[in-house]
């Protein structure tokens, strides 16, 4: 335990560091800036004022961003190492393969979560400042959310880096990855559905097998608790989960998924032939 956590401290010191954590930082804490100069504080969307509606818009610009980000960052973590020699200084030191890449993992998570909820509580923070109610429960609800799906996608970034051999490699597959999954969020499961004619059920089991369709509704089913926006799907979803239910496995299933792939990724590391 001692050598994961010092893994996890230095990964968190060297990303600390790193030109694309102020990248990553700036982007989460100018979105609440632009979205208080744009005065969404102050707008009303189906009864949501105040820092709610601002909250609401936050984490649905967050849902496109972030995923894209942590797989970015994250899957140059082992094949970086890889091409820059390091495993060969590693393998010298008395440290297990278990706990240096589970201390990447945890070191990594705290990096790429932290401006997300920094930014968050710096919005509600302003907002308390100008004697605007903060919505607590809100804010509980998203970041519980938010670090399912930034688990998620660093489980799934850490896999891909296992797998690919070269960083650039890496990066190319991470971006094919999120671009298939921000694709199959509507526009490619609904012409497989119209084309094939699928049961119900089966499309929407498809799309509840995307964690950024899982994330992007359960946001939705905060302010719209009928998911009278998804139309006819709505049935299906409500009769098999009901609303808790729901919220419940929007919660659990993108930690399961990215425990699952980060485990895999193990496995094939520790397997494979490091150098």
């Amino acid at each position: 335990m001692r050598y994961l956590w010092l893994a996890a401290y230095t990964d968190i010191i060297e990303s600390l560091r790193a030109r694309w954590f102020m990248v990553y930082a700036m982007v989460f804490g100018g979105l609440v800036v632009i979205l208080f100069a744009f005065g969404l504080a102050e707008s009303r969307i189906m009864g949501f004022t105040g820092l709610s509606r601002l909250l609401i818009t936050y984490i649905q610009l967050s849902m496109a961003i972030l995923p894209i980000f942590v797989l970015i960052t994250t899957v140059r973590s082992v094949a970086g190492d890889r091409e820059a020699g390091v495993f060969e200084y590693l393998l010298s030191l008395p440290i297990t393969l278990g706990a240096w890449f589970w201390g990447r993992v945890i070191g990594r998570f705290f990096v790429v979560f932290l401006p997300v909820f920094v930014a968050m509580l710096g919005a509600t923070a302003w907002g308390l400042l100008k004697g605007v109610s903060a919505p607590w429960h809100l804010l509980v609800y998203y970041t519980g959310l938010l670090m399912a799906l930034a688990w998620c996608f660093l489980g799934i970034g850490m896999l891909i880096s296992t797998l690919a051999r070269s960083a650039d490699v890496a990066q190319g597959a991470a971006f094919v990855v999120w671009l298939t999954l921000l694709l199959f969020l509507d526009l490619i499961l609904l012409g497989v559905l119209i084309q094939e004619q699928l049961p119900p059920e089966t499309a929407v089991g498809i799309a509840l097998a995307n964690p950024m369709q899982v994330f992007r509704t359960a946001t939705m089913m905060l302010f719209d608790p009928q998911l009278v926006l998804l139309g006819p799907t709505a049935y299906v979803i409500l009769d098999s989960f009901g609303q808790t239910g729901y919220i419940v496995y929007a919660m659990l299933y993108p930690i399961a998924l990215g425990t699952l792939c980060a485990a895999l990724g193990y496995q094939y590391f520790k397997r494979s032939d490091l150098p």
